[in-house]
């Protein structure tokens, strides 16, 4: 019986890994990326992630073209909106998607260097309804970048499903949903995606999956296996943050960038 049990048992988790999508080949960026990453505007300080961030590969992972109608979420500072504005300016659209407190700023960064970027859109999202301002079925590619683990540590659980059920309603069928987040292992207590800015990669296939998504590939590009993910002031011990100041910087400098998933979904009707 034991050894009927165990084998179950490892029928059972093959069956599991089987269903998830392996590692991807990394498709080689397009020119059109490449130029947009190598860019003398961006500025000196964005430029310097990019060995962490690894721009370039990330998005021609996602598949992201000029043509595109490309939905920002939360852009932040615009580390990546001053490579995938001026990537699609003239031939697709360029769309912040933020909440009405960050309307005002992100339409300061916007303005701030329209005669680079071209013409850009803020929209904005109600995360205690999920409603958005952009329309359905409009973009062809949703991208979040480090944003997903600051939607679960709110104090209204239901924010981050409502918000990947707007991300699915604004997306044309068969459009991307492309997510870069701060990995939690699984074997650690999800209770720390509450504080320490790390999420799990089941968290958000989950959170994917039942607002209507198929996940279709993920990639090995953003991961860091120096970042033991325990950091005393969670991910922002790390760099850029330096939360810990001069406290053992020496030590969280030579881990770099959290450790991340890169996950790749897909609207499928």
């Amino acid at each position: 019986m034991r050894t009927i049990g165990f084998a179950t048992v490892l029928i059972v988790s093959a069956a599991a890994v089987s269903a998830q999508p392996a590692m991807q080949a990394q498709p080689k960026p397009s020119a059109a990326i490449t130029a947009a990453v190598r860019s003398a505007q961006r500025s000196d300080v964005n430029r310097q992630r990019d060995e962490y961030r690894h721009p370039a590969e990330t998005l021609a992972f996602f598949g992201v073209k000029p043509t595109d109608t490309v939905v920002e979420f939360s852009p932040g500072g615009g580390w990546y909106t001053e490579i995938l504005a001026p990537l699609v300016k003239g031939k697709g659209r360029y769309v912040a998607l933020v909440n009405e407190r960050g309307k005002a700023g992100a339409e300061k960064m916007l303005a701030s260097k329209q005669a680079w970027f071209g013409p850009t859109t803020v929209a904005t999202i109600d995360g205690a309804t999920g409603k958005s301002n952009v329309p359905a079925g409009s973009a062809d590619v949703v991208l979040t970048f480090r944003n997903v683990h600051n939607l679960l540590m709110g104090d209204d659980p239901a924010v981050a499903a409502r918000t990947f059920a707007a991300f699915h309603t604004m997306l044309k069928p068969g459009g991307t949903l492309g997510v870069v987040d701060h990995r939690l292992p699984e074997t650690m207590d999800t209770a720390l995606e509450k504080k320490s800015g790390y999420s799990k990669r089941s968290t958000v296939v989950r959170l994917a999956q039942a607002a209507g998504f198929k996940l279709v590939g993920e990639s090995a590009v953003n991961a860091n296996p120096k970042d033991t993910h325990d950091h005393p002031a969670g991910v922002w011990t790390l760099p850029p943050t330096f939360a810990q100041k001069d406290a053992d910087r020496t030590k969280y400098a030579a881990i770099g960038e959290s450790d991340r998933f890169t996950l790749k979904f897909v609207k499928t009707k």
